[in-house]
């Protein structure tokens, strides 16, 4: 693991999902899922989510498209409040789903509305 390249991604990551999020995840690692926290940091968050292409906004837009193909729900809660972090409203992100009806099955959207606003409700939004 490089050093250098963990904390700024850690930094980012925080930012992203949220300190108390990240940080717990980070504290609750064992010795069996510590590599992939690390491997996630590292890579993810820094080489991928830091790089220049791209801002965080569109970075969001396009996990949430990701997701939703992939049917990953625990993942596309983390990343919805990402996305409102990285600066997406209720409405872009509702836009982002029906868009993902047409191209990845209505089902995955119908589950990603049903999943974004059990974030929304949590969050008060």
């Amino acid at each position: 693991m490089n050093k250098e390249s963990f904390d700024k991604g850690l930094k980012t990551r925080r930012e992203v999902l949220g300190a108390e999020y990240v940080d717990n995840a980070i504290k609750n690692a064992d010795a069996f899922n510590q590599p992939m926290q690390e491997l996630v940091t590292e890579y993810c968050w820094n080489e991928i989510w830091n790089r220049p292409g791209l801002d965080r906004r569109t970075r969001s837009i396009i996990n949430l498209s990701m997701l939703t193909a992939l049917n990953r729900p625990h993942e596309l809660k983390l990343h919805v409040r990402g996305a409102l972090n990285n600066g997406l409203s209720k409405e872009d992100i509702q836009e982002v789903f029906l868009q993902t009806a047409i191209y990845c099955g209505v089902p995955a959207a119908i589950d990603s509305f049903r999943n974004a606003k059990e974030v929304f409700k949590e969050m008060g939004i």
